[in-house]
């Protein structure tokens, strides 16, 4: 093996190349081996995607159809969780951008939720949200919404409310206070900026920036990424999911903070291989590849029975870029 898959002990190309899922199959050849291919949009009449976009309704959301917990979120705020989860699946696995109507309308319905401030608000109630609001701002920008005023609006807030070491915390936990009925519905709290930074959230807005083509190059993100870096495998310093084994603990498209999408993020700010707590993570994936090429990793939402590849896929594009 050459380049990029000398860092591995075993090829992952022919297990995600043969795989069955056409659109896994199409961005290993790509991503992966540099093949000329369709346009993105032949992915966007394959049956899975079209399934997904038969359940959208006429206002651009995807209606929440589980169990609604009266302690947490209104039905209006639990359709738009519902409508970031599914846009994240049309983004990541069938490359769909703004030039299909069904994301047009999708982040219209999103932006419906950004205030004023730049956030976008709800997920949490009345209160901020810095990791919820940088997740939807990073689809959109993927998207294709990159230069609209809104995501400018959206970069101010996050910078406006970063911590004072940089990083991000969810205001709250800054004040030793838990998400409930009640915190959800009070007045707005604002952060305790002099807390420390955590890498649960940090990580999640770093993936905002690094998706941009300009914020991706600032030294807020560069100070942000070293900070991520910086926190591997340990401990996050607020409850919650603070247990150090979910920086391995994965899911796809990226949804919490894990030792992927971490270098998935940092990679693309630019951050080197040589690094050594980069060098560090790309040990522990190396450990883990099997056999087969591919990895077998602890999933979250497991219901997606080709994780397994789409994991795999994604660890490819992270060692491809480092040492390509």
């Amino acid at each position: 093996m050459k380049g990029w898959r000398r860092r591995l002990a075993f090829d992952p190309r022919p297990p995600l190349v043969q795989a069955e899922n056409a659109a896994i199959n199409y961005f290993a050849r790509r991503d992966l081996l540099g093949y000329a291919v369709p346009p993105v949009e032949s992915l966007w009449e394959l049956n899975e995607a079209k399934k997904l976009l038969r359940k959208q309704e006429d206002d651009g959301s995807w209606r929440y159809r589980g169990v609604r917990s009266t302690r947490w979120r209104s039905g209006e705020n639990y359709d738009q969780l519902e409508t970031y989860r599914v846009i994240g699946q049309l983004i990541e696995k069938f490359g769909m951008t703004r030039d299909h109507s069904a994301v047009r309308r999708a982040a219209e319905y999103l932006f419906l939720f950004q205030t004023d401030e730049g956030d976008f608000r709800g997920i949490y109630g009345t209160q901020y949200s810095p990791n919820y609001s940088a997740g939807i701002m990073e689809l959109l920008i993927k998207a294709g919404y990159t230069h609209d005023a809104r995501i400018a609006r959206g970069f101010e807030w996050l910078l406006d409310i970063c911590q004072l070491d940089g990083g991000w915390a969810i205001p709250l936990s800054t004040l030793g206070r838990r998400l409930n009925a009640l915190t959800m519905n009070s007045a707005t709290v604002q952060p305790n900026r002099a807390k420390p930074f955590s890498h649960l959230i940090t990580g999640v807005v770093l993936r905002a920036f690094a998706a941009h083509e300009l914020h991706r190059a600032s030294s807020e993100a560069m100070n942000a990424g070293a900070l991520l870096a910086s926190r591997f495998f340990r401990r996050d310093v607020y409850s919650g999911r603070d247990a150090a084994d979910f920086w391995t603990k994965f899911s796809f498209p990226f949804w919490f903070t894990d030792l992927l999408s971490s270098l998935d993020s940092l990679s693309r700010l630019g951050f080197d291989r040589e690094d050594a707590a980069i060098s560090r993570a790309l040990d522990w994936f190396v450990a883990q590849q099997r056999p087969s090429g591919l990895w077998e990793l602890k999933m979250l939402r497991t219901a997606d029975k080709e994780l397994a590849h789409w994991l795999s896929l994604a660890i490819c594009r992270v060692v491809k870029r480092l040492y390509d």
